[in-house]
């Protein structure tokens, strides 16, 4: 079964000087502010899709990886998923660079490192993105 989801941006202005507001369709945030200031400049000048593709991927990955824990019989504790997105100006997302500890009782480090290379391998985002972008993974227990 195919599920949609949804956001809407409205736009005022040019690239450069202008902004726009960003909705969820699942009311899930407030409108959100998105600036060419906070995508090339300034990151605390609002958010960027950048940003949201860096929050979209690493809530991805930690739900890939948890399930695929908990397929293997070592169902995680917790798993803290930064990801870093990295924007060049004219040129775009140049990385996107994951990084995730976890508290899993009862598995080797090898299997966890293992285990998180699938998540990045399969979770849906970050095929979306494979090919397009470099993706790195920095794994390990806590």
């Amino acid at each position: 079964m195919a599920v949609e989801h949804r956001a809407h941006t409205t736009w005022e202005g040019d690239l450069q000087s202008g902004s726009g507001v960003f909705t969820l369709g699942s009311g899930a945030t407030g409108p959100q502010q998105v600036t060419w200031k906070a995508r090339a400049e300034d990151a605390s000048a609002g958010t960027s899709p950048e940003e949201l593709i860096a929050a979209a991927l690493s809530s991805c990955f930690s739900m890939a990886l948890s399930g695929g824990l908990a397929r293997a019989g070592t169902p995680p504790t917790s798993l803290d998923t930064d990801v870093v997105s990295t924007f060049e100006g004219g040129v775009g997302i140049t990385k996107l660079a994951v990084t995730v500890r976890g508290d899993v009782p009862g598995i080797e480090e090898g299997a966890f490192r293992e285990a998180a290379e699938q998540a990045k391998e399969n979770c849906p985002v970050s095929k979306a993105l494979m090919g397009n972008v470099e993706l790195t993974l920095d794994a390990a227990l806590a």
